[in-house]
């Protein structure tokens, strides 16, 4: 990784990064309690006796919550701790009904694991660097304020109140604000394709506090400061970027930086002191009483083992192997779980409809995608997900190409028709009267008619000036109206400049 630095007025400075992210856990209900967990309802609608903390309720831990979390832990080769427990974390907030949060500080569902991050995404050829996971533990979120809706009040909603998080905790060994944009998001990639968390940080589902120090480079860790709630990649760049220059300049100028929690604000790209950061002792850590130890048997661990999707390395690395994909259009392909299935989706309508496969067929689905369905939806505004066209439409339009029925051309032109009306390209294709030709008399009357109207041109071609061919090619295609064969041109204009 390119070595970051921050030239401060004494000196040179080393920016240290830990990030624990809380990534919300895809299921149906809530951890302890049968209340519904979906986004966007009315508030308080999704409020069960548990989550408002109702006297007598007792939690009842949620089965798929810890399949998740399981899940997730083997996808980052994490070990699996099969004796967990839950633990109280007391403290008072007016979105916390129980007065404590049930989470995991001494024993975690998950122990250390890795992720390799490249500082950029888009080229197979850029360094890479091994990220340490110090845990993954289980616990429940708190309630939202919502300090906008009244001039004087603050309201209160519970509908996130119990919902399951995965709390992911980096250990210390990002430098840059690249390094932290980068694990957040192959950290994000690795969640999507496991089905853990949707990682919609603009809805709240997954968010990072940013743990930033400095030093002098190689000198022990300084003193940190933890940003809660950073809902983008871009803004825990911003915040690192931020905080890590903030305190250069605190320490130059003869202070000291105070463990503390801040706040980023977006507005300003600065970040604000929230209040003085706790130690675990402060919050009173005890095990829940109300919850049993979770204990976890092989069947268990072995079907979620077995539920685990490809991987979006091993995936990448099939594609350069199997599928002959260029480094480039493997990394592009699989930088997101979307895209990875919308291409196999592709590729499999493709094999079916030209009746073969192999690196070909994969090679002309995966550049059509990059090339002409990526930059379509990026002119629309539109994602994979809301594409005019699906897979199954494409792989007609490639076949139509493949089997020689219209031109490269004109294919072109019937995937903006696509785009526009939602038909299909052999519909298209025939309403249009876009068939390629490969009627060798009107092609033969058409070159004819190009190198009598050329013939300055033609003398040189004679000469030796063989760059001229293509001229003649366009030209003769163009009087076409693009619907010749291409084949058929080359060896008629071969055939007739010869003459």
């Amino acid at each position: 990784m390119s070595t970051y630095r921050i030239e401060g007025a004494t000196g040179v400075w080393e920016v240290v990064i830990g990030l624990e992210v809380h990534a919300q856990v895809v299921s149906n209900s809530k951890l302890f309690s049968g209340a519904a967990a979906a986004f966007g309802a009315e508030p308080n609608s999704q409020v069960s006796l548990v989550d408002a903390a109702m006297p007598g309720m007792l939690p009842v831990l949620n089965k798929e919550c810890i399949r998740q979390a399981v899940r997730t832990g083997m996808a980052i080769n994490a070990p699996i701790n099969r004796w967990s427990r839950f633990d109280r974390k007391n403290y008072f907030y007016a979105d916390l009904p129980q007065g404590y949060q049930i989470s995991q500080l001494y024993h975690p569902l998950v122990g250390e694991g890795s992720i390799e991050i490249s500082l950029d995404d888009k080229d197979p050829d850029a360094e890479t660097k091994t990220i340490g996971i110090e845990r993954i533990h289980v616990e429940q979120d708190a309630g939202k304020l919502m300090h906008d809706q009244h001039p004087t009040m603050s309201y209160v909603d519970l509908n996130r109140s119990g919902v399951a998080l995965m709390e992911i905790v980096s250990k210390p060994d990002m430098r840059s604000p690249m390094e932290a944009g980068a694990y957040l998001r192959k950290l994000r990639t690795i969640l999507r394709y496991v089905g853990s968390c949707d990682g919609n940080m603009e809805e709240g589902s997954m968010r990072a506090d940013v743990n930033v120090s400095v030093r002098r480079p190689g000198e022990e860790f300084g003193t940190r400061t933890e940003t809660k709630n950073v809902n983008s990649v871009r803004f825990v760049m911003a915040t690192v970027e931020y905080e890590a220059n903030r305190q250069v300049d605190v320490i130059e100028g003869g202070g000291k930086i105070v463990q503390e929690t801040r706040l980023y604000d977006p507005d300003t790209g600065t970040t604000r002191s929230m209040r003085s950061k706790e130690d675990a002792h402060d919050y009173r850590y005890f095990p829940d009483p109300d919850l049993l130890p979770l204990e976890l048997d092989d069947a268990f661990l072995d079907d979620c083992r077995a539920s685990l999707p490809e991987l979006p390395d091993a995936k990448r690395h099939r594609y350069e192997t199997a599928l002959g994909l260029s480094a480039y259009n493997a990394t592009v392909l699989t930088a997101e779980a979307e895209t990875a299935r919308w291409f196999e989706r592709l590729l499999s309508a493709v094999t079916e409809r030209q009746n073969k496969d192999g690196a070909a067929v994969a090679k002309q689905a995966a550049n059509w995608l990059i090339s002409e369905l990526f930059g379509a939806l990026n002119r629309l505004g539109k994602t994979l997900e809301t594409s005019p066209v699906s897979p199954a439409q494409a792989a007609e339009l490639l076949a139509l190409v493949a089997d020689g029925t219209i031109s490269g051309t004109i294919s072109k032109q019937v995937f903006e028709k696509m785009l526009e009306t939602g038909d299909g390209a052999a519909a298209i294709v025939e309403r249009e009267g876009l068939k390629q030709t490969s009627d060798t008399g009107a092609i033969d009357a058409a070159i004819a008619r190009i190198l009598a109207d050329n013939a300055d041109k033609v003398a040189q071609f004679k000469a030796g000036k063989e760059a001229l061919f293509g001229f003649f090619v366009g030209q003769t295609m163009k009087a076409m109206q693009g619907k010749a064969n291409p084949g058929v041109v080359n060896e008629l204009l071969r055939k007739a400049l010869a003459e």
